[in-house]
């Protein structure tokens, strides 16, 4: 018996033992966690190889990106495709999803499979069994108190099962453009096929904080729940990001949203506006407090070395105003513009220290904006910094009446709600007038004309015929002597 128990024995420790080896970058200690940091300091950055581009901090994250959220402009890139584990910054795509496919109001219920699938000790907010709440403030629950039950209640709301969410999600980051991304769950627990890229991240993050509701959900420092006939608890939530406690000093923040697990490390996600910028900040893999201490040294990189570059006040290569066979009438008195121009919205994100005038330009006519024919990608020594868009100018139209004007004392009947308004361009009806005429004179003038040649023929042939008979006479006389 002891002879079979020995091998046994020998087995599960051989096992043990591979475990622990694998858990040990894990749970090593903070001497060997600090000296990973310093190495991953001296990962290359990729930006820093590019001409007379402002060089970007050395920072302890493993991967790291600042992107302009309008322009998607790469101001700051360490490994930005390198796949990493997000943790609970995965739940930024969960409530960008839930705000698309459902209302403020709708009533997220919690199901035994929510609440008690989630790793014992995790984040959470306490919800129960059979509880529920708005989805509003399942979204505070979320961005502010990091809740996975939440998370999980919310993904079986708006996919009909966690499984079905996880795929909208995935469908969600590939519309995005998203590359690197792999999503399992809407929490961000840790699962080996969960993964995405600080690229990534950084698009996904782009297209929440153009939410303004989300935005503010995700600037929230703490979030008080009354109770309910449906959730009894009174209870306030606060952030853990730093930046958004208050607790490290950075202005301007919009919002964000941090995350950790054992394998993951820190990730952070945040995004601040400045000076005509909306930068977005992605941190993965670091170690607390540096996630904090990196996004303020990359906001103060990016606010301090890059502006805002209007394209049609700087554009002197491209002279669409010039074209005068591209114009359209547009108001009353007949003055055009081009029909195609520069959309004078647009901008580019530049080093302070570059000049317009050295951008490379190049066009591209696959564009997916509608009412644009094509779009002018400028690049600055090989960077990408933005783009414009050659638009179809839209028609201006004024309306006048030339009948009757309504006094403000006039009531408004249901006729004249009805009535079409007619829009009259005078220089048009004077020019087709004057055509109209000219063309009515040229058709008098042609007939007038036509009718005297006929007469002037006749009367010629009425002469050659008496002068022939009078030429007859002569020389019929001629030939008697008289």
């Amino acid at each position: 018996m002891s002879i079979k128990i020995k091998p046994m024995l020998l087995t599960v420790f051989i096992c043990l033992n591979t475990w622990l080896c694998f858990l040990l970058p894990v749970h090593a200690t903070a001497d060997e966690l600090s000296e990973a940091a310093e190495a991953r300091k001296l990962l290359p950055v990729q930006t820093n190889n590019i001409e007379n581009w402002p060089a970007g901090p050395a920072i302890g994250a493993e991967s790291a990106i600042l992107l302009e959220a309008n322009t998607g402009v790469i101001l700051y890139a360490k490994n930005i495709d390198e796949k990493q584990f997000p943790a609970s910054t995965t739940k930024i795509m969960t409530c960008l999803l839930a705000v698309e496919h459902a209302n403020l109001n709708d009533i997220i219920p919690f199901s035994h499979k929510a609440v008690f699938s989630i790793e014992r000790g995790s984040s959470n907010i306490g919800m129960d069994e059979g509880q529920s709440i708005t989805l509003e403030q399942a979204l505070y629950g979320i961005m502010v108190g990091s809740a996975n039950e939440v998370a999980n209640a919310v993904a079986e709301y708006v996919g009909g099962d966690m499984e079905s969410f996880a795929e909208m999600m995935n469908e969600k980051a590939t519309e995005l453009g998203c590359k690197n991304t792999h999503f399992v769950n809407a929490h961000g627990l840790h699962a080996d096929d969960h993964y995405t890229s600080a690229y990534d991240l950084a698009t996904i993050a782009s297209a929440f904080f153009r939410n303004e509701l989300l935005s503010k959900v995700a600037n929230t420092a703490s979030y008080h729940f009354e109770p309910t006939a449906t959730q009894p608890d009174e209870f306030t939530i606060r952030n853990k990001h730093k930046l958004i406690s208050g607790e490290i000093k950075c202005e301007n923040i919009i919002g964000g949203k941090t995350g950790y697990t054992d394998i993951a490390r820190q990730t952070l996600v945040t995004c601040a506006e400045k000076n005509g910028m909306k930068l977005v900040c992605v941190i993965m893999k670091e170690e607390s407090p540096e996630q904090f201490n990196d996004t303020v040294k990359l906001f103060d990189y990016g606010f301090s070395n890059f502006t805002v570059a209007n394209v049609s006040e700087n554009e002197t290569q491209y002279t669409i105003e010039n074209a005068s066979f591209f114009q359209t009438g547009n108001d009353v008195f007949g003055n055009s513009k081009p029909i195609l121009s520069l959309n004078k919205s647009s901008y580019l994100i530049m080093p302070k220290t570059a000049d317009f005038k050295n951008l490379t330009s190049e066009i591209s006519y696959h564009t997916e904006n509608e009412l644009s024919v094509a779009d002018i990608n400028y690049t600055y020594h090989g960077a990408f910094v933005g783009k414009a868009t050659i638009d179809l100018a839209a028609e201006n139209r004024s309306t006048y009446e030339f009948d009757h004007q309504l006094s403000e004392e006039t009531p408004i009947s249901s006729e004249t709600e009805d009535e079409k308004i007619v829009f009259v361009n005078i220089k048009k009806v004077i020019i087709t007038i004057i055509v109209f005429a000219a063309l009515i004179t040229l058709f008098f003038i042609v007939r007038s004309y036509i009718k005297n040649y006929h007469f002037a023929r006749r009367r010629y042939r009425r002469r050659s015929k008496l002068n022939a008979r009078k030429k007859h006479h002569k020389t019929k006389f001629r030939d008697f002597d008289f």
